[in-house]
């Protein structure tokens, strides 16, 4: 009986730590069924999300899902430390509890103590090993302990980078697309500021965003469940963002390329699809709702008003729905899972963007207002200069 509780101790030990090297250490996806983690994780989510549901109240439900990411890695390290701690009281139980307790008779619980006052490197001097072998076990799992903070230490700012970096650019397109962001308003503002050629150099700055997003967070899954500051953004609304932008691009849109579309809906198709396969979330099938015929043609309409015209040629509402057929189904199922929900084509009516709004002004719309003159100002001075210039060329 001891020395199968001795096995189990040492198998205990073997798996936490291996764990612990694949989450933290190991810079890649692991692609194995069974891990302590993956388990950890499905097994509070589920729950978790469920209790989500019953909040009525958008707010409250968000900052309850904006605890979970912090608050199971905290969860982790602990469940981590404590599987450690009762693997080496087996072992001592095992090995016949070694251990000078003074008068009292040493057994399992006085094991417990012992293994907890190790491993925390407490070293109270209360309970000392008594033999060789309790000795090793000793310094074992002191340096274990020691090894486990040193790792949790470098790990948590790696962590938090990441994290900082996602939301930088999240944070830089609610100027740009609205908020929440759509396709549609992202064109509409650069065609608004006479800037639609530069929208060839944002996409490259999301393209790389897109491939730091995929190595961060199949290095860490974790910080999938890490939301954003507010309620109405997160990093899936964003690269679904993208991923719309790009797909209207290669359709067609005059004075943009489309080459850096094409390597930018590439690089997010890549990270939405592998960032999928960590939940083991199959991709649902597709019925294009997300954008019907009668909100194509609405689409248009907006983006026509705007001065961007989409190429209306046969064939191109087809290969519309080709290039959404292979995202929209992968991040769907995210947002599902993930209870992050998605921003349409067309930007909702009478939204506000984040950087408009405060708690102090009742009519935070009128914020635009400024900014709106000075564009207006803006063109009204490129006419006037092209006139003069015209009217120069003909010896006026």
């Amino acid at each position: 009986m001891r020395i199968l509780m001795g096995l189990i101790g040492l198998f205990l030990i073997v798996v936490v730590l291996w764990d612990v090297f694949e989450t933290i250490v190991l810079p890649r996806r692991v692609t194995r069924r069974f891990r302590l983690t993956r388990y950890f994780y499905r097994s509070i989510w589920q729950p978790w999300s469920v209790l989500a549901r019953m909040v009525r109240k958008s707010k409250r439900r968000e900052m309850l899902l904006s605890i979970f990411g912090p608050l199971s890695l905290l969860m982790l390290l602990i469940i981590w430390a404590a599987t450690l701690v009762f693997a080496f009281t087996l072992i001592h139980w095992a090995i016949g509890s070694q251990i000078n307790s003074g008068s009292a008779t040493a057994g399992f619980l006085t094991d417990l103590y012992y293994s907890g006052t190790t491993f925390s490197t407490l070293g109270l001097g209360d309970l000392t090993p008594i033999t060789s072998a309790a000795r090793v076990i000793t310094v074992l799992e002191a340096s274990m302990g020691l090894g486990l903070l040193a790792l949790v230490i470098g790990y948590f700012p790696v962590l938090y980078q990441a994290f900082s970096r996602r939301e930088a650019n999240i944070s830089l397109l609610d100027a740009r697309a609205g908020t929440p962001p759509t396709a549609v308003e992202l064109l509409r503002r650069h065609q608004e500021a006479d800037s639609l050629p530069a929208l060839d150099e944002l996409l490259r700055d999301w393209e790389r965003w897109a491939a730091d997003l995929m190595e961060s967070h199949l290095s860490y899954p974790v910080l999938c469940f890490f939301r954003s500051q507010h309620d109405n953004q997160s990093w899936l609304a964003a690269l679904n963002t993208v991923l719309d932008a790009c797909t209207l691009v290669m359709v067609g849109i005059d004075g943009i390329p489309k080459w850096q579309a094409q390597l930018t809906f590439k690089m997010a198709r890549h990270a939405i699809v592998d960032i999928a396969q960590i939940f083991n979330t199959s991709p649902l099938k597709h019925d294009g709702g997300r954008l019907t015929s009668e909100n194509f043609i609405q689409l248009r309409t907006a983006l026509s008003a705007s001065g961007v015209f989409v190429r209306n040629e046969p064939g191109d509402e087809e290969t519309l729905k080709e290039l959404r057929a292979m995202y929209e189904p992968y991040t769907e199922v995210l947002s599902r899972y993930l209870m992050m929900p998605l921003p349409g084509w067309l930007p909702k009516p009478r939204s506000t963007d984040n950087w408009q709004t405060s708690a102090w002004e009742v009519t935070p719309q009128t914020a635009e207002q400024p900014f709106r003159k000075c564009m207006q100002r803006a063109a009204s001075a490129k006419a006037h200069a092209q006139r003069a210039s015209a009217l120069s060329d003909k010896g006026v």
